[in-house]
C-alpha cells in the first residue's frame, strides 16, 4: 500500500502555508478605482521613469497635452503608493520594474472584475422602488435580458437628447442606432432629466450613481443607509475621504455596464465602448475650463456619501465660543502685522 492511502482521513491534513497577497496588489486596487481604470499601468512607469531621469531637465512646454496628463497620473500613482518612488528611482532592474507594474496591474483589473461581478445582481434591486415588482424581470446572473432588450433599462440607456419612444427604441434595439461612448446616457441625470440649453444641470447626480459609488467604495450595506464613520469599506481601507475625478467616472463606467446586455467587461469592446466612455467622463472633469461646475460637483458628493466630509465643511456657528476664539485670534494677527508694518516704515524713514 503506498503513502498515499496510508493517509488518514478523519485527521486534520498538514497547516498550508498561508498566501499573502503582495502590498502592491492591494494599490493597485485603490489605483483602479480612484485614479485611474483602464491605463497601461506597465508604460505609465516607464515613461514616468524616463521623465524623471533623462528627460527631468526639458520645460513643461516641450511635452505634449497627453505626455502631461500622463505623467500627472503617474504622480499620482507615486504618492498613492507608500515608497514606491524610492524603489523605482532606485532600481535598475527592468525585471523588477515589471514586476511592479505587474502587481498593480493585477490590483486594478480584478478590483474591477470584482465590482463587475457584485454589481450585475444589485442594480437589479436599484431599478424600481422597494416593494415594486420589475415587469418583465430580469435575470440576476444573465445580461442578455438587458440594455435595449428591456423597457426600464433601455430607458435609463438611451443617450440624453434621444427621446426613447417607439421608433428609437427599435431602432437601438436593432443596432441601426449606434450608441458611442461619448454620448452619456440619461440615468447620469437627476431623475433622468436632460436640460439641452444647460447640460450641466444635474449631471453625474443620479440616485443609481450614488448607490453604485457607496456599493464600490463603502460598503453594499451602506446602499439603503447611512454610512458610517467606523465601517471598513474600500475607501476608509485606503484612506479616502473624498470623492476623485476618477472614482466618480469609474462609478459611472460600471453602473453603465450592469445596465447593458455584454457579459463581459472588455476595454476594446465597440459595442459598449467602455473605454470610450471613461475617459470621455474623466476627460470633462479635468478640463480646465469647467472648474467651477465640477467644484460644486465634487462638493455635492462628497456631502452624500462621507460623513465626516459634511462635517468639516460646515460653517462655524455664529456667537458660539469657538467663533469668538477664532476671531480673537485673527484680531490679534491683524494687530501684529499691522505693528510690524509700522515698525518697519519707521525704521525706513
Amino acid at each position: 500500500m503506498s503513502n498515499k492511502e496510508n493517509i488518514n482521513a478523519l485527521q486534520l491534513g498538514p497547516r498550508k502555508k498561508v498566501r499573502t497577497t503582495d502590498p502592491l496588489v492591494h494599490h493597485g486596487r485603490h489605483f483602479g478605482r480612484s485614479i485611474h481604470a483602464l491605463c497601461n499601468i506597465h508604460a505609465l512607469i516607464n515613461n514616468g521613469i524616463i521623465r524623471m531621469g533623462e528627460r527631468a531637465d526639458k520645460p513643461e512646454e516641450s511635452f505634449t497635452a497627453q505626455e502631461r496628463r500622463e505623467h500627472k497620473v503617474f504622480l499620482e500613482l507615486l504618492r498613492s503608493v507608500p515608497g514606491l518612488e524610492e524603489r523605482l528611482m532606485s532600481t535598475e532592474s527592468e525585471e523588477e520594474v515589471h514586476s511592479i507594474a505587474v502587481m498593480l496591474q493585477k490590483g486594478a483589473s480584478s478590483a474591477r472584475s470584482d465590482d463587475t461581478k457584485s454589481l450585475k445582481a444589485a442594480v437589479i434591486d436599484w431599478l424600481v422602488a422597494p416593494g415594486e415588482l420589475l415587469i418583465p424581470p430580469i435575470s440576476r446572473n444573465v445580461k442578455i435580458e438587458r440594455g435595449f432588450n428591456h423597457e426600464i433599462t433601455g430607458a435609463l440607456l438611451c443617450p440624453a437628447g434621444v427621446d426613447w419612444s417607439d421608433q428609437e427604441q427599435q431602432k437601438l434595439r436593432s443596432g441601426e442606432l449606434t450608441v458611442s461612448g461619448d454620448q452619456w446616457p440619461i440615468f447620469l441625470y437627476t431623475s433622468c432629466k436632460y436640460d439641452d440649453d444647460n447640460p450641466w444641470k444635474g449631471l453625474l447626480q443620479s440616485s443609481l450613481l450614488i448607490k453604485t459609488f457607496k456599493h464600490i467604495f463603502t460598503s453594499p450595506s451602506s446602499v439603503e443607509r447611512e454610512a458610517k464613520a467606523t465601517r471598513s469599506g474600500n475607501a476608509r481601507i485606503h484612506g479616502m475621504t473624498q470623492v476623485t475625478r476618477a472614482s466618480i467616472a469609474y462609478t459611472a463606467t460600471q453602473a453603465r455596464f450592469a445596465l447593458c446586455a455584454s457579459s463581459m467587461f472588455n476595454r476594446n469592446d465597440t459595442v459598449t465602448d467602455s473605454e470610450r466612455f471613461y475617459n470621455s467622463i474623466l476627460e470633462i472633469l479635468e478640463h480646465p475650463d469647467e472648474t467651477v461646475e465640477v467644484e460644486r460637483l465634487l462638493t455635492w458628493w462628497n456631502r452624500l456619501v462621507f460623513p465626516n466630509y459634511a462635517a468639516q465643511t460646515r460653517p462655524v456657528s455664529k456667537n458660539s465660543a469657538l467663533a469668538r476664539i477664532k476671531a480673537k485670534r485673527e484680531a490679534s494677527k491683524q494687530a501684529a502685522r499691522e505693528t510690524e508694518i509700522t515698525t518697519t516704515t519707521t525704521t525706513a524713514a
